[in-house]
């Protein structure tokens, strides 16, 4: 059973800095892309970082500069340390594992 348990969120002031971690069990962790996803009150979820199995990451750009993910494979545990916070960043925030995906391909 794929289990993912995220911790480190609390009250910070605007400018502070916060580090979240997601604990991944049930599945080989270093084989799979890890996402932060973030829903702020009363509004539809939003990606935040992406950390692939190599290692390679991408941010949303509302996050850039700020935020960045990580990942240690031999704690399966992926991270978010989240600098320079403002009002913007409040939210709950989720780690999800990719699935194996599915090819969508759009020609004429």
């Amino acid at each position: 059973e794929v289990q993912l348990v995220e911790s480190g969120g609390g009250l910070v002031q605007p400018g502070g800095s916060l580090r979240l971690s997601c604990a991944a069990s049930g599945f080989t962790f270093g084989n799979y892309a890890m996402m932060w996803v973030r829903q702020p009150p009363g509004k539809g979820p939003e990606w935040v970082s992406a950390i692939h199995s190599g290692g390679s990451t991408s941010d949303a750009d509302s996050v850039k500069g700020r935020f960045t993910i990580s990942r240690d494979n031999l704690r399966n545990t992926v991270y978010l340390q989240m600098s320079n916070l403002t009002p913007e960043d409040t939210a709950v925030y989720y780690c999800t594992k990719l699935g194996q995906g599915t090819q969508v391909t759009v020609s004429s």
